[in-house]
């Protein structure tokens, strides 16, 4: 009687229940415990290679009850470790070892444990899978994308649907009325997978547990199943058309910078705004007519590029390896497609101050909120080394240019020579208008909008200025550091000067000796301070008070002759609530209630928070 070993990779496959019916009946198939395990292990992951795995050697069990083979299970069942190191071989080796001892032919579908069974002297069958799809027909995927079609969407139980469209005209369409069932994404799934291995444009680029991306010829595809999402689902996106920098508009003035100035560039616009097609057309002008040499950074790589242009993906999985390499290589240009975490900000800034240009593809809504993108991330002195310009892209046209330089100069709104400080300037490329400036003031990082802060002003002079708001928002924050339950009012008296007034109890504290840690104070204000005593209005009954937040609860702080008196709380002018004061002279609240985030709210746009004494005859 013939003796049959199969390993886990012919069983996955489904094909030792055929050969056993045309070729092998009667034979004796001897299953490694190691084949159940290492499918049970699959199957517990959700891969569907467990699931195939099962359904064989079900088909097995019943072709044993009706007489067609004897099966039986031996070894021993491999341990955890030994599971999750099958990768490294050592399940491989075990059935090997079993069908050695029997002296049993080995099946495989797995060239590697072939080759190493034939070395080690093991009889061997091995079945090469063929191809069920051709290379040369469309698959069922491609067959969804007709016209303008720019990406398809399919979800079990839910109609195929379809963005239709070029940027800034995209209409959501449906491909069919008749839903998709589990088994069709299932099968569109293994088709494409299948032409990943004999297509040399079709490759997977990642592949977790539950989510697959894989770069299908123009076609970036992203298949999620559960745990991942709660269904199964497949999204396909292609780009709708390749355009020339020419087909923009591009006026001389920008095409003169693209060509001589600009080497840190920063391509910025919402999902779907045509970035990824601008960048195409800037690296193609880039090589082709500047005759630069040109890489890319992509993950997953979906940009459609000339074979001249070469794009790299993160190597050992990660991008900070790419980019050791591609210093290497020495790019005129490096495009940077998509700049999101940390780490990318990072590698894009170390790339450019190496001396390679780089063109970032950046998600923002503004383009402002590309560069503040990179605050926190760097110091503000290198931004303007690292980015030059930003282009913001809207509806597949250049909505917006900014030029980015540091400057030092007093910010706007300021009048004191000594408040002089580096400021990155951001204007409009086009018109040299100045829209933003980006500096430090204390220890925070201002991002001043230029013409609302003018707006402002024009339409409301009592409105306090932007700038006037920083300075009293600074004041109060370095104040608290000395005297963190002080009552105080803050006011700007002049661009020059400041008035702080402060409750009796806090006066001297914040003066301290000599005037030591008010002249402090006025050092990191950046502004000269006259000291008051607070006098407390009562004005209907109500009163300033501190309020805090530490940990999980926010206190409204008062004095220990409060303690036990009911008091309104009153924020905007608007009566909020009503509650008695502690052993401790506070009122506590917890952080995520209502009451406590109107509170909360109020102390960042620094209005005050007021008590009133509770008449219980008044009311």
């Amino acid at each position: 009687m013939i003796q049959i070993v199969p390993d886990t990779s012919i069983i996955i496959d489904g094909e030792v229940s055929k050969l056993v019916q045309n070729e092998y009946k009667g034979a004796e198939v001897l299953i490694p415990e190691a084949v159940p395990s290492e499918i049970e292990n699959h199957a517990n992951k959700r891969k569907e290679s467990g699931y195939k795995g099962l359904e064989e050697l079900k088909e097995l069990r019943r072709l044993s009850q009706e007489g067609i083979i004897s099966i039986s299970f031996v070894g021993r069942r491999p341990k955890l470790e030994e599971i999750s190191l099958a990768g490294g071989g050592e399940i491989d080796a075990m059935i090997r070892d079993i069908a050695r001892k029997h002296d049993a032919i080995l099946f495989t579908s797995d060239r590697l444990q072939k080759e190493i069974a034939e070395a080690q002297g093991v009889r061997t069958y091995f079945h090469e899978k063929i191809p069920e799809y051709k290379a040369t027909e469309k698959t069922i995927l491609e067959k969804y994308f007709t016209g303008d079609i720019s990406s398809v969407h399919l979800k079990e139980n839910t109609t195929p649907i379809a963005k239709s469209g070029a940027p800034g005209h995209v209409e959501l369409i449906e491909l069919d009325y008749i839903p998709l069932r589990y088994n069709d994404l299932e099968k569109i799934s293994e088709e494409l997978l299948e032409q990943t291995r004999i297509r040399h444009d079709c490759f997977i680029e990642i592949n977790k547990k539950g989510a697959t991306v894989i770069q299908f010829g123009d076609l970036r595809v992203t298949i999620a199943k559960p745990p991942f999402s709660e269904g199964y689902e497949i999204t396909a996106i292609k780009p709708v058309k390749k355009l020339d920098l020419i087909d923009y508009n591009v006026s001389d003035k920008l095409l003169k910078r693209l060509s001589n100035d600009a080497k840190g560039i920063l391509i910025a616009g919402s999902p779907g705004a045509g970035k990824s097609t601008f960048a195409q057309a800037l690296a193609e002008y880039y090589y082709y007519d500047m005759e630069k040499l040109v890489k890319t950074m992509e993950s997953p790589r979906d940009l459609n590029l000339d074979d001249n242009i070469t794009q790299y993906a993160p190597l050992e999985g990660n991008m900070e390896n790419t980019a050791d390499i591609l210093l290497l290589v020495r790019p005129d240009f490096t495009i940077f497609d998509e700049v999101r975490k940390t780490k990318d900000f990072e590698i894009y800034s170390d790339m450019r101050l190496a001396g390679v240009g780089m063109i970032g593809v950046v998600h923002a809504t503004r383009a402002i909120d590309a560069v503040q993108r990179f605050l926190g991330r760097l110091e503000l002195g290198i931004i303007p080394s690292v980015i030059d310009t930003t282009i913001y892209i809207e509806d597949g046209e250049i909505k917006t240019v900014y030029s980015i330089e540091l400057v030092v100069k007093v910010p706007t709104g300021m009048l004191e020579a000594d408040l002089a400080r580096p400021v990155i300037e951001i204007k409009d490329f086009e018109t040299n208008q100045l829209f933003y400036e980006i500096y430090t003031y204390g220890e925070q990082t201002i991002v001043m909008d230029i013409n609302k802060a003018s707006q402002n002003n024009n339409e409301d002079p009592e409105e306090k200025s932007p700038v006037s708001k920083i300075v009293e928002r600074v004041i109060r924050h370095e104040v608290n550091k000395v005297a963190p339950n002080a009552v105080m009012e803050v006011s700007l008296i002049s661009e020059k000067r400041a008035l702080l007034e402060i409750d009796p109890d806090h006066t001297g504290a914040v003066i301290g000796k000599n005037g030591r840690t008010i002249a402090k104070i006025e050092e990191r204000a950046g502004i000269s301070i006259d000291v008051e005593e607070l006098e407390i209005k009562d004005i209907d009954h109500k009163i300033p008070i501190n309020v805090n937040v530490s940990g999980n609860y926010l206190s409204l702080n008062f004095k220990k002759e409060d303690i036990g008196s009911s008091y309104d709380i009153i924020v905007e002018d608007e009566y909020l609530f009503t509650a008695t004061v502690g052993k401790k002279a506070n009122i506590r609240l917890k952080k995520d209630i209502e009451m406590a985030e109107i509170v909360i709210k109020a102390m960042k746009k620094d209005e005050p928070v007021y008590a009133r004494l509770r008449d219980e005859d008044y009311y």
